[in-house]
């Protein structure tokens, strides 16, 4: 059952927590983390060994499936611009600018909107500065003008069969579907937004935390995994968002028992090969690594052995996701 909260399911110290800077992400540490043990490594780069051992699920043709799956999100770089992308239509810009008399009518037709270019789940929420990195990979302060109210965040579904291949190649490639999936939608809602004469700044993994984000809108809550868990998918989505100042009537938060199922389920944990995730019945605000940010009362995955098993693995795992009985449905 799914409860519509008035407050965030979820618990920070504010004592301990701060922004989260993301040069301390395992993709940026790999560049310049000299202590972490992937210093340096990129995670496909044994793929030529993986292959030849004629392995089921890694071949050649898979491989190279994955580096297609990944081409609009990496060669499309308009879709992360914080301006429009051309020149507006001579036709919109005699529209002109016009009020939003009604916030609530205008969010159900971004909601519309966002649907119609590829999200599965989209929700809204007042634009929390605390989930906004506070510097970029490349160590620039990110700074939201303040006019930026709020966050359309969406999810975009990952194909459940391919994800259960985990860890092998096909697994993979539902992963660089999504994210290309995601710079599409973004891309295209953003325009949108600009086209009514506001302002929108689309992101993937950059600028800012899409999980709590997520949460906030109210898609779904933290599992022990460390994704977001939906009621319709599971953690098996990619996330993506657009800030804007365009008036929007936020979504409130829900609970439909994640924390308390994850307490009583550690498949995820049983079935990380790199013994990422933690068994602890109860979260806590200890750290495993580096990568994860104080003050978040959670089960804190240790990032730096998943990256690790990806190396060896020559492509990302989603064992956690695959295992999740939410993924899974009435399979479980």
């Amino acid at each position: 059952m799914i409860k519509h909260l008035n407050e965030f399911p979820y618990t920070v110290d504010p004592s301990l927590h701060r922004r989260f800077d993301e040069r301390q992400t395992i993709f940026a540490r790999r560049f310049w983390d000299r202590k972490a043990s992937f210093y340096g490594k990129e995670y496909r780069e044994n793929v030529e060994q993986i292959i030849a051992e004629g392995r089921p699920g890694y071949s050649r043709v898979d491989f190279a499936r994955i580096l297609a799956a990944w081409t609009v999100h990496d060669c499309f770089s308009g879709a992360f611009s914080w301006r429009r992308l051309g020149e507006a239509d001579p036709s919109m810009i005699k529209l002109g600018a016009h009020p939003v008399p009604d916030p609530a009518l205008m969010s159900k037709q971004v909601k519309e909107t966002a649907r119609m270019y590829g999200a599965d789940l989209v929700g809204i929420c007042e634009l929390n500065p605390k989930w906004i990195y506070s510097y970029d990979r490349s160590g620039d302060e990110i700074a939201i003008p303040d006019e930026y109210k709020y966050a359309v965040v969406m999810g975009i579904a990952m194909d459940r069969e391919a994800v259960m291949t985990s860890p092998a190649f096909m697994s993979a490639v539902a992963t660089g579907v999504g994210y290309s999936r995601m710079a599409f939608t973004i891309a295209s809602l953003a325009q949108f937004i600009r086209n009514l004469r506001y302002s929108a700044i689309p992101m993937g993994n950059d600028t800012a935390l899409s999980i709590p984000l997520a949460i906030d809108a109210g898609l779904g809550q933290l599992g022990r995994n460390g994704l977001l868990i939906t009621p319709g998918y599971g953690p098996c989505v990619r996330l993506c968002k657009v800030f804007t100042d365009l008036p929007l009537k936020p979504d409130r938060p829900i609970d439909f028992g994640i924390t308390k199922t994850c307490k009583d389920c550690d498949k995820c944990a049983t079935a990380c090969e790199a013994d990422a995730i933690s068994s602890e019945r109860e979260p806590s605000y200890e750290v495993a690594c580096p990568s994860n940010n104080a003050g978040i009362l959670r089960w804190a995955v240790n990032a730096d052995h998943c990256y690790e098993f990806w190396v060896e693995n020559g492509a990302a795992c989603s064992n956690c996701i695959a295992t999740c009985p939410y993924t899974q449905g009435s399979d479980a």
